[in-house]
């Protein structure tokens, strides 16, 4: 067991494309770390550097107290489970089980009872003789998450293992998956897109975009206190309201946020009232999830907007509505994207600091894309009762719990800076 430290690690391919920029994250020992993000955002880049399958441009990688940065693949105590399982086709269950106990020197009998009794933690053990193509899915990767395990690597690396998977399976092998790494005490980062398994599974999260880590933290706490736009649009279910708005503070210095038409006031004692009272004319971008409405039947209620239902989905305990209010919604893959830039450098480890400038990001306020709305069928997606009686086309007056809210700026972090 070790921790892993990543020092201003970069990785740019054919000295023009920055895959991953200047991130740095630390891992501690025995911690299950989750790294989660959409496709192409550098995550299996990311995990492919620490397993020293991907050369480092520039930064250090750290396994404890020894930098490991150069270190061969062999000689970093790491085991990796692929997407794929990449399972040895010509050797039995338990001949890829036992097949690392054997180059490392361990006799036939003693590997294959090593491999036996972790077959039987697996739930595999019945399928021991068998070839790997005569397995299903889920077997195939509880054999590949053995062949890693047997050896007793001091990090253990992920990457979206379950992805491949149907639903009741991935359910089941990723609770097999948390119980046994943490039974084992072993450091584990897990690569995965898909937000259930980060939050289910991760001591702590860390949320990638274009290469870097827009927030770090435990499930709670990038959920509910989400540092970015960005972060608070990629999880939850169903995903967050991103509304553009404008600050508007009144002569008694009272600060409302204008939907266009709508608008909600802060309480003045709120900490980012106090912030913006100073910003008046600021377009700034309000989150809220869809649990932060309630219905309400008066229309002189403070803090409301109003709308029109647009559609209905039933959930079971819940039904979603889609509201049209006619407020603008934000695109929170967008918020605060540097423009892109075309990039075409090669050169020595100067490289990524060229790039990062072309792109924008050297400087504290790199060019931003506008915001723009997006194209959803409503503006507003809100949780009500099952049992609520109102028809498509009905009109609703929703309060809002300001409490509930988050406030962006323009380049989509939280006017109330998040520290962890």
């Amino acid at each position: 067991m070790t921790a892993i430290r990543l020092d201003a690690v970069s990785k740019v391919y054919d000295g023009e494309h920055l895959a991953v920029d200047d991130l740095s994250l630390e891992i501690a020992d025995g911690e299950f770390m989750v790294l989660l993000g959409p496709s192409g955002c550098g995550k299996t880049t990311l995990l492919r550097m620490i397993a020293g399958l991907e050369p480092v441009t520039s930064g250090t990688v750290w396994f404890g107290r020894t930098d490991g940065t150069n270190l061969a693949p062999r000689e970093r105590g790491v085991a990796m489970v692929f997407q794929t399982g990449a399972l040895y086709p010509n050797r039995t269950v338990q001949g890829n089980i036992m097949f690392p106990l054997q180059v490392a020197g361990e006799d036939d009998v003693r590997a294959g009872s090593t491999a036996v009794g972790l077959a039987r933690v697996l739930s595999i053990e019945s399928v021991l003789d068998r070839m790997p193509r005569t397995l299903s899915g889920g077997q195939r990767q509880r054999v590949a998450i053995g062949r890693a395990l047997v050896r007793q690597p001091e990090v253990f690396l992920l990457d979206e293992p379950l992805s491949n998977l149907d639903a009741t399976m991935r359910t089941e092998l990723r609770q097999e998956i948390g119980a046994m790494t943490r039974d084992l005490n072993v450091t584990t980062l897990y690569v995965t897109h898909d937000q259930v398994e980060a939050l289910t599974l991760a001591d702590r999260i860390a949320v990638m975009r274009d290469g870097r880590i827009e927030d770090v933290g435990t499930p709670t706490q990038v959920y509910n206190d989400p540092a970015t736009a960005f972060v608070a649009g990629f999880l939850g279910t169903p995903r967050i309201n991103l509304l553009a708005a404008t600050v508007r503070v009144s002569a008694h210095h009272r600060v409302c946020l204008d939907f266009g038409g709508q608008a909600i006031g802060l309480d003045p004692t709120d900490r980012r009232s106090l912030i913006l009272r100073h910003h008046d004319g600021v377009r700034v971008v309000v989150g809220a999830r869809s649990n932060a409405f309630r219905l309400i039947t008066t229309e002189d209620a403070p803090n409301q907007v109003a709308g029109t239902i647009h559609a209905f989905e039933f959930h079971g305990q819940q039904s979603i509505a889609f509201i049209q209010c006619g407020i603008e919604v934000v695109d929170p893959d967008r918020i605060g994207r540097p423009v892109a830039t075309p990039v075409n450098y090669a050169g020595d480890r100067r490289l990524v600091a060229r790039i990062r400038r072309r792109l924008g990001r050297a400087s504290a306020t790199p060019p931003l894309e506008p915001l723009v709305a997006s194209h959803r069928r409503a503006d507003l997606v809100v949780e009500l009762p099952v049992d609520t009686e109102l028809a498509r086309g009905s009109r609703v007056h929703l309060a809002v719990d300001t409490s509930r809210i988050h406030i962006f700026d323009q380049t989509g972090h939280r006017v109330d800076r998040v520290t962890r």
